[in-house]
C-alpha cells in the first residue's frame, strides 16, 4: 500500500493525495483527493496515512449504505458515518447545545468543494431521521440483537425460549396496537397492566401477568439500546404483587410415591419411555427435560458406580450448578438399564411432562390437582432432607448454587453419594 500513498505538502502540513476507487464514485464527486494528515513530519504522515485512508473507506462505505430507502439502515449508516469521521453521534437537538467552537467544527467538517454534503451533514449535524421502528419490528430485530442467548439452546430450547415472548408482544399489539416505539405512551403501558388487570380478576395469575410485562420491557428496552434510538421509554412500577400466588409445584408424598406410583401395573398403560423417565426421576431428582436431553455418552452403566452426567450438550443447562454427576440407584438404575441409550422420543422436544401429567391426571395418580411429573423432583430432595444428608451434597446432586456462597474442593465422591441415596431409595 505504501507505493500507491502520494503525499505532497501544503504549507507546512503534508497531504495524502489518492484517486478515489470507482466503487465511491456516487458518493463521491472527485476523482482525486487531498486527505490532511495534520503533520509536518514526512515519516510520521506517512505512518499517519494508511489508518487515515482506512477511515476514508469506511466513511465512504457508511455512505453507500445510507443510500437506502430502509430507515433502520439509514439511520445505521449516518452512526457509522459520524463515527468514520471521528465524531459522537448526536441527535439535532444536542448538536445545537454543543459550544460554537465545536458546532462549527462539524459545520466545516460536512463542506465538500464548498459545497454541504447531506449524508455528511445527516452524519454530523444529527440530521439523519430516527427510523420508526414498530412493535412488531422491534420483535423481529430482537431475534436478531439477542442472538448471544440461544447459543447452545437446542431447537426445542430456542422455541421455549421464543414463544412466551411471542405471546407477550401480541398480547401487548392487541391491546395498543402496532405502534411505533417513539409513540407508545405511559398510558399505552398503563393501558396494557389494565388488561392483564382484567385477566386476574378471571383467575390468571400476577406471575403470568409480570412475566409478559417483562417480556415486553426487556425486549422493547433492548431494541432501542443496540439501535441507539435515544428514546426514553414510558416503563416501571407496571408489574403486580405476587404475594399470595405461590405456585411452587408440591412434593408427592412417600406413601403416594410407594404405593400409587410405583404399584405394581400402576404404570403399565404409559408408554415405556415415559415410564422410565418417571422411574428415573424418582431417585435422581433431575428434571425431567434433564433426564430426556441426555446424549448416550451421558449415561455411564459400565462405571464402577453408574452414574448419569448432566452437562450442556445438544441443550443448555438452566445454570452452571446445574452441570453435575448423579450416581444411579433403584428404579432409576433400573430404568436406564431398559434405556441405556437414553429416551429419543422425547429427546429435546418439550413433550414428556405433558404426556405424563394427561395419564397421572386421566388415572387418579395425581395426589393433588397441583401435583405434576415436576412434584418427584421436590420429593426427592424433601427425602435427602429428612435423612439428614449433607447441604453440599444435597445441592450438588440437585444442581442448586450453594446458598451464595464459593465451592471449595470436590464435594462427596460418587461412591459416597451412591451409598448415601442407596439408604433412600425406591
Amino acid at each position: 500500500m505504501g507505493k500507491q500513498i502520494k503525499l505532497k505538502k501544503r504549507g507546512d502540513t503534508f497531504h495524502m493525495v489518492r484517486h478515489v476507487p470507482v466503487r465511491y464514485r456516487s458518493v463521491e464527486p472527485r476523482k482525486e483527493v487531498w486527505i490532511t494528515l495534520r503533520l509536518d513530519s514526512e515519516s510520521l504522515a506517512r505512518q499517519k496515512a494508511e489508518q487515515v485512508w482506512s477511515k476514508t473507506i469506511a466513511a465512504w462505505e457508511a455512505k453507500l449504505a445510507g443510500d437506502t430507502g430502509d430507515a433502520e439502515k439509514a439511520f445505521e449508516a449516518a452512526h457509522n458515518l459520524a463515527q468514520a469521521r471521528g465524531y459522537r453521534w448526536l441527535t439535532a437537538s444536542e448538536v445545537a447545545k454543543l459550544p460554537n467552537e465545536e458546532l462549527l467544527d462539524r459545520v466545516a467538517a460536512v463542506i465538500a468543494n464548498d459545497q454541504p454534503d447531506r449524508k455528511e451533514a445527516k452524519a454530523l449535524l444529527g440530521a439523519a431521521k430516527e427510523p420508526a421502528i414498530t412493535v412488531k419490528r422491534a420483535l423481529e430485530l430482537y431475534w436478531e440483537l439477542a442472538a448471544e442467548k440461544s447459543i447452545g439452546k437446542s431447537d426445542d430450547q430456542i422455541r421455549r425460549w421464543k414463544n412466551p415472548r411471542i405471546k407477550a408482544m401480541n398480547n401487548f399489539i392487541k391491546v395498543v396496537g402496532n405502534k411505533a416505539l417513539s409513540e407508545i405512551t405511559r398510558d399505552d403501558m398503563l393501558d396494557f397492566r389494565d388488561w392483564w388487570s382484567k385477566h386476574l380478576a378471571k383467575g390468571m395469575t400476577a406471575n403470568s401477568a409480570n412475566k409478559d410485562i417483562g417480556y415486553v420491557e426487556s425486549t422493547l428496552r433492548l431494541v432501542e439500546e443496540k439501535k441507539r434510538l435515544g428514546l426514553i421509554l414510558p416503563f416501571g412500577k407496571l408489574t403486580f404483587s405476587e404475594d399470595g400466588d405461590d405456585r411452587k409445584r408440591p412434593a408427592f408424598s412417600e406413601t403416594w410415591i410407594k404405593d400409587k406410583l410405583l404399584a405394581k401395573g400402576a404404570l403399565d398403560k404409559l408408554n415405556a419411555e415415559a415410564r422410565a423417565v418417571v422411574h428415573a426421576i424418582v431417585n435422581t431428582g433431575a428434571r425431567p427435560s434433564e433426564i430426556v436431553g441426555l446424549l448416550p455418552h451421558h449415561i455411564r452403566l459400565d462405571h464402577d458406580v453408574p452414574h448419569i452426567e448432566i452437562k450442556a450438550e445438544g441443550k443448555q443447562t438452566k445454570n452452571k450448578p446445574s452441570r453435575r454427576v448423579i450416581p444411579l440407584v433403584g428404579v432409576s438404575l433400573e430404568a436406564f438399564r431398559q434405556f441405556p441409550k437414553g429416551f429419543p422420543t422425547y429427546r429435546f422436544k418439550d413433550r414428556i411432562s405433558d404426556t405424563v401429567n394427561k395419564f397421572l391426571r386421566e388415572n387418579g395418580l395425581l395426589e393433588t390437582e397441583e401435583h405434576t411429573l415436576y412434584g418427584l423432583r421436590h420429593s426427592f430432595e424433601d427425602r435427602m432432607l429428612h435423612a439428614k444428608i449433607d447441604e453440599r451434597v444435597r445441592r450438588d446432586l440437585m444442581g442448586h448454587s450453594l446458598a451464595g456462597r464459593e465451592r471449595y474442593g470436590a464435594g462427596a465422591t460418587l461412591v459416597h453419594a451412591r451409598d448415601l441415596l442407596a439408604a433412600i431409595a425406591h
